[in-house]
């Protein structure tokens, strides 16, 4: 009989989280271990587990619910929370490139693009904090001018989807392989705009690829590109969610029920066209909806406000 694969693209026998509970009855022939049966000297360890390790998300109860859009789904209290997201996540693509919040407003009326495009990066690689009064504050303080050739501050507050683990010593050497990788092409503004014949579509590829630097995971990657095309500073449009090894990944294959990435862009696909979002939009309303709580929810000092029209739309699409 072939092996079974579960919805974590893992056999089943496998995963801590899908495997069937050991029989009852097992355990009941497992005679206890009495303290005289241990040897003189001897220490009791816990048993060290084999299993992988897996991050531990909150998921609500399976009461029916079933959406071939979104086939990892059991509940309906986690469909609406998608649908909260999705909106959100318009709402605030749609902010970015009609009245950017906090540095963003700065990056967009900076005179020289090296700056700009420097402190775009800097907002994506360390990350708005969330639930602050000033979500842009570390940023602030970490900042140095690009053309000083100065490291920023890199032991600050990091927003919820900052790239990176946090480590002085690694972030300086992230750092230091931007300004390489900008320097190679001449300037960041060249690195970022390719060849003048990419379509935005074209141009997104390449440099995400190109930007697979040490330290600069997924995630901050594809927050800098959109924030970039967003704002009008390169023409960029991104036509996947890139998906590889972040929150974003792990909550599309918790969704879509599925963990292979390439039926995992499909399927974010087929969500973007069905809801009426750009694909993109996905990337944040996905991370979010798999946060445990407001502390890893970014809103990258987002000050927009969810339509709720639009909001009851995406939620009558998902069946919810």
């Amino acid at each position: 009989m072939p092996p079974s694969f579960c919805r974590h693209n893992r056999f089943i026998q496998n995963c801590p989280i899908c495997r069937p509970p050991e029989p009852e009855r097992a355990a009941a022939r497992r005679p206890p271990r009495s303290s005289s049966s241990r040897s003189a000297g001897s220490t009791t360890r816990p048993a060290r587990s084999s299993a992988v390790r897996v991050r531990q998300l909150t998921q609500a109860a399976d009461d029916g619910y079933r959406s071939e859009l979104v086939a990892g789904l059991k509940a309906t209290a986690d469909g609406e929370r998608l649908a909260g997201e999705l909106a959100f996540a318009s709402a605030r693509l749609e902010e970015l490139a009609a009245d950017p919040p906090g540095l963003y407003a700065d990056i967009v009326v900076l005179d020289d693009v090296e700056e700009a495009l420097w402190l775009a990066f800097l907002v994506a690689y360390l990350g708005p904090l969330a639930d602050e009064d000033d979500p842009f504050a570390a940023i602030r303080d970490a900042h140095v001018p690009w053309a000083s050739g100065e490291l920023p501050r890199l032991d600050v507050a990091r927003g919820p989807r900052a790239a990176g683990a946090g480590d002085p010593a690694a972030g300086e050497r992230m750092i230091l392989a931007y300004r390489a990788w900008a320097q190679r092409a001449g300037s960041q503004q060249a690195a970022f705009v390719g060849e003048l014949s990419w379509t935005p579509e074209r141009r997104f590829d390449r440099v995400f690829e190109r930007l697979s630097l040490p330290g600069f995971g997924r995630s901050g990657r594809y927050e800098l590109l959109v924030s970039l095309g967003r704002l009008g500073l390169v023409e960029l449009q991104p036509a996947a969610l890139k998906f590889g090894d972040d929150a974003t990944t792990l909550a599309a294959k918790r969704v879509f029920g599925i963990g292979d990435t390439v039926l995992l862009e499909r399927r974010a696909r087929v969500l973007a066209d069905a809801v009426e979002l750009p694909i993109e939009a996905l990337d944040l309303a996905l991370s979010n909806w798999g946060a445990r709580g407001r502390s890893e929810r970014a809103t990258y000092g987002s000050t927009a406000v969810v339509d709720e029209g639009e909001r009851d739309a995406i939620a009558a699409v998902l069946g919810v």
